[in-house]
């Protein structure tokens, strides 16, 4: 029989050690709403919901809609929560890539510093 994604985000909330509540918050999501979904009650949940409950467990949206995704997340949760605070904050994708290039160059130029 296969898995239902409440199945799967209790899997991955029990693996971190985290309790429902804790969850609920971290996702800011209803704890009741977020119990009805992993005891499959409520079967259909929003992409939203998918969206704020896998970056609160450090998942991907994959890995908690499909069985045979890695059960390993990608982030560990100081750079998911540095990520997410980018996101909220209005920063883009080209801002984002166009900092990282700055700092690479920075850190370039200390390099070039030396040998003089």
């Amino acid at each position: 029989m296969a898995e239902h994604i409440g199945e799967r985000i209790q899997k991955f909330r029990l693996k971190q050690e985290m309790s429902l509540s804790e969850l609920a918050e971290k996702a800011d999501v209803a704890k009741s709403y977020l119990s009805n979904v992993e005891r499959n009650i409520q079967g259909n949940p929003s992409i939203q919901f998918i969206e704020k409950v896998a970056c609160a467990l450090n998942v991907t949206i994959p890995m908690l809609l499909f069985e045979d995704q890695p059960a390993e997340p990608l982030l560990d949760p100081e750079w998911s929560l540095l990520v997410q605070e980018a996101i909220d904050s209005g920063i883009s994708k080209q801002e984002f890539k166009e900092f990282l290039e700055f700092q690479k160059w920075k850190q370039g130029q200390g390099r070039n510093a030396e040998w003089k």
